[in-house]
C-alpha cells in the first residue's frame, strides 16, 4: 500500500488495538464479521468504490457502511469499518485487504489471550511445509473448479482437532477466499501478522538435524541482537544442507551450511 491507504490502515489497527484491549470484546466474534465485511468489498465492487470515492465525503460515506451493516454485524463492527471509509485510500481495493487484514488480526488477538500465538505461528509454518511437500494436495486445495465449500471440507478434515480454532479458520478464509494470492504468499503473510503480535519477526531456520534448546536459545538471542527486534524460529529439518544452519529472514538469507559452503568452492573452482 502506499500514501493514504498506508496512513488509513495505520489509523485502523491503532483503533482495532484499543477496541480489542477491552477483554469484555470477543475478539473472535469480532474477526468472523469483519471477514463477512471482506466478502461483501470483494464481490461488491461497485460498492467499494462508492466507500472509497474521494470525491465523497468521509461522513457520508461512513453513514452508507451504518446503514448497510447495522443489524448484520456487532457495533464494534460497524465503528471500524465505518472509521475505515471515513479515511482516503488509494485504491479500493486496499480498502478489501484492510478490512481482512483486521479480521486476521482480531483472530490472532483471540489465539494470543488464550496463550496459543505460539503455537498457531508454529502451524502455520507446518501447514506451508506440508503443502510444499505434497503437490497433490497443494492442487486440490488451489484447484479453480473445486468449490469454496470442498476446499473448506477437505482442510477442515485436515486440521480438525489437530490445530488451533484460529489456525484453522485463518486458513479456511484463506484457501476459500484467496482474492488472487497464492498459497504460499497468504501463509507468509499470515505468519508475519502473528509475528507482529509481539512486534517480532520471523526467521526460517534450516538445519541438518533438529536443534537443541540451547541451540535455539543462543540463536535465537543472535538474531535479535542484529535485528533489534525478539525473533520466532521457524525451525525445518532438511539432511540435504550437510551441517550448520541457514537462516532467512524476510528476503535476506544467512547461510552457513556446509553444503553452502561447498557450492562456493565449487564454483570458484570452476572460474
Amino acid at each position: 500500500m502506499n500514501g493514504a491507504s498506508r496512513e488509513a490502515l495505520a489509523a485502523a489497527r491503532e483503533r482495532l488495538d484499543a477496541l480489542t484491549d477491552n477483554t469484555s470484546v470477543d475478539a473472535a466474534k469480532l474477526a468472523e464479521e469483519l471477514a463477512s465485511v471482506t466478502s461483501l468489498l470483494d464481490r461488491e465492487v461497485s460498492l467499494r468504490r462508492v466507500l472509497t470515492d474521494p470525491a465523497q465525503s468521509g461522513e457520508s460515506k461512513a453513514e452508507l457502511a451504518t446503514r448497510l451493516l447495522s443489524g448484520q454485524v456487532g457495533g464494534e463492527t460497524v465503528d471500524l469499518v465505518s472509521g475505515l471509509v471515513r479515511s482516503r485510500w488509494s485504491q479500493s481495493r486496499d480498502l478489501v485487504d484492510s478490512v481482512e487484514e483486521l479480521a486476521n488480526t482480531a483472530d490472532l488477538t483471540a489465539a494470543q489471550r488464550g496463550g496459543g500465538l505460539d503455537d498457531v505461528e508454529d502451524e502455520l509454518f507446518r501447514f506451508g511445509r506440508i503443502v510444499g511437500s505434497d503437490p497433490e494436495l497443494r492442487s486440490a486445495l488451489t484447484s479453480r473448479t473445486a468449490t469454496a465449500s470442498a476446499k473448506g471440507e477437505l482442510l477442515r478434515s485436515l486440521l480438525g482437532g489437530k490445530a488451533q480454532p484460529v489456525t484453522e479458520r485463518i486458513i479456511v478464509r484463506l484457501v476459500t477466499q484467496p482474492r488472487g494470492r497464492s498459497l504460499e504468499a497468504g501463509l507468509d503473510s499470515l505468519s508475519k501478522l502473528a509475528a507482529e503480535r509481539r512486534d517480532r519477526m520471523v526467521a526460517v531456520v534450516t538445519s541438518a538435524v533438529p536443534l537443541s534448546d540451547r541451540q535455539k536459545q543462543r540463536l535465537g538471542a543472535a538474531l535479535a541482537k542484529v535485528y533489534g527486534r525478539e525473533m520466532h524460529l521457524n525451525l525445518d529439518v532438511d539432511p540435504s544442507v550437510l551441517g550448520g544452519v541457514s537462516v532467512r529472514v524476510g528476503d535476506e538469507i544467512i547461510n552457513g551450511t556446509v553444503a553452502e559452503r561447498l557450492d562456493d568452492a565449487t564454483r570458484r573452482m570452476a572460474g
